[in-house]
């Protein structure tokens, strides 16, 4: 880790992630879509430090648009905007960057530290799982997905649907028979992972923010003196301290669940800070420094926490570590149980790439914040043409086909309609890797109970995860059914309330 050649990708991953996160539209997940081609030509082991610097580094990037001219980069930046724009338009711009970095810095390492415990472990766990338990943490994975995917279930289930329809294109594994070619050699092989990635995060975000008329959009920009008011006030810290130590652990465990991810953990932080702050009334209003410090901690600590899954079962537990999974794929590569008995010096030199990524960060983030903040002043209509022609190019690079270029303009229209019509590209993306995985395994368990399902009945990891996937199932249906007895306690508790003075009158 510490050769000049693997910090010169570190360094320069960190900086494309940065920049990826400051530009409005693009995200980790249509970042790391475009970059993915272009390493190809690399060593495997520069590659994925490469792209997974960009993956935290992006993270880092959307806090800086979300605090100057209040436009998140992501989901998970929301409560950034909502908190660090108030706080810049009183001419506290810097110390709320500087408050998100070291948020992000601490949550990054103690969740690199956690990852470092936890990964040896969770392996030696699923190494004694066979077919049925990996087909069914595929399921309880997708499940975790349409639970958490917007406040409509039945539109995150039709988004891994779909994803799970374009993953049969291609040879039938147990026949091998054609599926859904049409007599098209190029799909034989099924329709590739990159094209509608890209496709999906690249262009379909830049369709939807034309779509929403972003480039008309004038955002009163916040500039920020850096002589003085640059660094934090005492009062600063000490508000700072309490939500960091909170979100760094929450958002790690919220990270590890697959489906969760960083903006499930940046909004629920953001609910506890709120819930236990002394003056809530400054939230979205003034700026709270709770309201960064918790959700920035949360976000990068559960961007680590998603690798658990990862690393050690093969399961992405987001969008952007699903575009890693097919990276590790392309690479030769397969993340699961064994990766870490197979290819030590891979996995564990990903995890030590994240230490030293953070210290990386923390130095860009403290000296560069107003060389990153100027990229905010280009607009989208300068941008979007770029962007195109970089999805364009990274889809054509991979196998030079111009119909994987095709299969990207599509998919990108396929994104922007999902958006439109309150689907979710990343279920579809999840979906879209996983299948492959489902399909195979619940193949080779039927072979192995010779085509009875009561195998998922007498081995005991089956029973648990099954009874957390029916747990998951009734979710939706319990949870306004809690709701509602709320309410009607509440309401009883109220009227007990105003009867009792009448009564003693």
């Amino acid at each position: 880790m510490l050769s000049p050649t693997t910090l010169m990708f570190l360094v320069m991953g960190v900086l494309v992630g940065m920049l990826v996160g400051v530009i409005p539209g693009l995200g980790p997940s249509a970042g790391l879509a475009i970059l993915l081609p272009l390493t190809f030509g690399l060593d495997p082991m520069h590659a994925i430090i490469l792209l997974a610097a960009v993956y935290y580094g992006a993270f880092y990037g959307s806090t800086i648009t979300s605090v100057l001219i209040n436009t998140p980069g992501d989901a998970a930046s929301v409560p950034a905007a909502l908190e660090g724009y108030p706080m810049a338009r009183r001419g506290r711009a810097a110390p709320a960057l500087i408050i998100a970095t070291i948020a992000s810095f601490v949550a990054g390492t103690v969740a690199a530290i956690l990852l470092t415990l936890a990964a040896p472990a969770a392996a030696a766990v699923t190494s004694s799982f066979g077919p049925p338990e990996l087909f069914l943490l595929v399921i309880l994975g997708l499940l975790t997905l349409i639970v958490l995917v917007g406040k409509n279930w039945v539109r995150g289930a039709l988004s891994v649907i779909l994803g799970f329809a374009i993953g049969t294109v291609g040879i039938d594994i147990g026949g091998g028979a054609q599926r859904y070619t049409f007599g098209s050699t190029e799909l034989i092989n099924g329709i590739p992972f990159i094209p509608v990635a890209i496709g999906l995060f690249g262009l379909g975000e830049i369709l939807w923010s034309l779509y929403n008329g972003v480039h008309r959009k004038k955002q009163e920009r916040v500039e920020f003196n850096l002589r003085s008011n640059f660094w934090p006030n005492r009062k600063e810290w000490r508000e700072a301290r309490g939500p960091i130590g909170r979100g760094s652990p929450m958002g790690f465990l919220l990270g590890v669940v697959p489906g969760a991810g960083a903006t499930v953990a940046s909004l629920i932080s953001y609910s506890v800070e709120k819930s236990l702050s002394k003056t809530p009334e400054k939230f979205n209003k003034e700026g709270a420094v709770a309201g960064i410090a918790g959700p920035e901690s949360a976000n990068n600590a559960a961007a680590t926490g998603a690798m658990v899954p990862l690393l050690t079962m093969g399961i992405p537990g987001s969008a952007s570590t699903a575009v890693l999974l097919g990276g590790f794929l392309m690479w030769g590569l397969q993340p699961g149980p064994l990766l870490m008995e197979q290819n030590p010096d891979f996995a564990w030199g990903l995890i030590a790439s994240m230490y030293l990524g953070n210290v990386v960060l923390l130095a860009v983030n403290i000296f560069c914040i107003p060389m990153f903040a100027s990229v905010t002043r280009i607009s989208l209509p300068t941008l979007a043409p770029l962007i195109v022609v970089l999805c364009a190019f990274g889809a054509f690079t991979v196998n030079g086909s111009v119909i994987e270029v095709g299969i990207m303009f599509a998919c990108g229209f396929v994104g922007f309609f999902m958006r439109m019509y309150g689907l979710s590209p990343a279920a579809l993306v999840i979906a879209l890797v996983l299948g492959p995985l489902a399909e195979e395994t619940l193949r080779q368990t039927m072979i192995i109970s010779g085509g009875n399902f009561d195998i998922f009945l007498v081995r005991t990891p089956s029973l648990i995860l099954l009874a957390v996937g029916v747990g998951l199932c009734l979710l939706p249906v319990a949870t306004p059914w809690v709701k509602r007895v709320a309410a009607r306690a509440l309401e009883r508790k109220n009227r007990g309330e105003e009867s009792t003075p009448s009564a003693q009158s």
